[in-house]
């Protein structure tokens, strides 16, 4: 008997498990969000000045300046990114032959990773140790990043080892 409660524990977490971390495929549930602290393994910290999403040292009265980023997961490591409520989102977007970081007017739990145009939105987290990376879904090989100056506008790399970009990053659970 006891094999058989155990295996039913087994399927409620695994199910509870997957409630809480991926949105229903068919976009019927709606996707909790939640808020993280992120910075940089420098300790740069990400804040939004002339609308563009850059990474500094803030201190003093400036740490209230500090974004949260709203996370909602849509598979276990793949979430949609964004700040301000989930108001404006992370995306990557391919211009030419550029591929850029932007922040665009998008409510974060309306967007749906079986949608081609939603996919943009979507990062793959990378978890090593303490640090996080974050690979765009939408541009494979193409990783979140910080400069190395402060005061930098965040944005994408293709080469997650040069010495210039900074692509490790703490990621906390807002309390």
């Amino acid at each position: 008997m006891d094999i058989y409660i155990h295996g039913y524990l087994i399927c409620l977490l695994l199910f509870l498990f997957r409630s809480e971390t991926a949105c229903h495929p068919l976009g019927k549930r709606r996707c909790e969000m939640q808020a993280f602290r992120i910075w940089d393994v420098n300790q740069k910290i990400f804040y939004l000045r002339n609308n563009q999403l850059v990474a500094g040292y803030l201190q003093g009265p400036n740490t209230k300046l500090e974004e949260k980023i709203d996370v909602v997961p849509i598979e276990p490591h793949t979430m949609f990114l964004g700040i301000h409520g989930g108001k404006l989102c992370l995306a990557c977007v391919k211009s030419g032959d550029e591929i850029k970081l932007k922040l665009e007017a998008v409510n974060i739990t309306d967007l749906n990773q079986n949608r081609e145009q939603d996919k943009r939105f979507a990062f793959i987290r990378f978890d090593n140790g303490p640090t996080t990376s974050f690979e765009s879904a939408a541009c494979p090989g193409w990783f979140l990043c910080t400069s190395l100056e402060a005061d930098q506008p965040v944005g994408l790399t293709n080469m997650p080892t040069e010495a210039l970009k900074v692509t490790k990053f703490y990621f906390q659970q807002d309390s």
